[in-house]
């Protein structure tokens, strides 16, 4: 069931897929391919966005899944012209339509400060990843420093509004909370960017 929140982040995302390239200037193609590197065998890449990651993956067998149409379509378009083997589907990551333990690796970068209900989301995640798999997330998360996590949290409605993306989220504390067992949390970006990798 698509909530009225979901619909309203979701035609954000549409809008601002035209220029999205431009804005996402956060992750550097060699962390991006840094990050992709980790995944193996049947792979799931939740909010793959413009296609951005998909011509990092190596020997895996790729299924990318986004709930803007608008992202999608510019995804589908990096696939098509370097005819990559790789599945898009439109899917919302907070109701996914596979299978229990269908997937190896479950990768998802700056994500889930777009979810509407981020910890449905990463249940989600840890639903569909096999029980020896791994769950990969980079993600920006609110600063651990009082005054620039309160600035944050001040200016979260803005970026929410205009690109539909909370800037503000503690993901650590909301992949513990959907119960994802937690191997491994990295600075990247000083402490706004951070790597999780855990299992479900």
């Amino acid at each position: 069931m698509i909530t009225n929140q979901t619909k309203v982040i979701k035609q954000r995302y549409n809008r601002t897929a035209r220029f999205y390239n431009f804005m996402d200037k956060m992750i550097s193609k060699r962390l991006r391919r840094q990050i992709v590197e980790l995944a193996s065998g049947n792979v799931l890449e939740i909010g793959v966005g413009t296609g951005k990651n998909l011509s990092y993956y190596k020997n895996c067998v790729v299924t990318g899944i986004d709930f803007s149409s608008g992202m999608l379509a510019k995804a589908k378009k990096v696939v098509r012209q370097r005819q990559m083997p790789i599945k898009l589907l439109e899917m919302d990551a907070q109701n996914m339509m596979f299978p229990d333990n269908s997937f190896d690796t479950v990768l998802a970068t700056c994500v889930f400060c777009s979810v509407p209900n981020p910890v449905k989301g990463l249940e989600e995640a840890r639903r569909v990843c096999k029980s020896d798999g791994r769950i990969i997330l980079l993600e920006h998360v609110r600063s651990e420093n009082p005054f620039l996590g309160r600035l944050m949290d001040i200016l979260n409605p803005l970026s929410l509004h205009l690109i539909g993306s909370n800037i503000n989220r503690k993901t650590v504390e909301n992949v513990e909370k959907a119960n994802i067992k937690i191997l491994q949390v990295k600075n990247v970006k000083g402490n706004l960017v951070k790597l999780i990798i855990g299992r479900p």
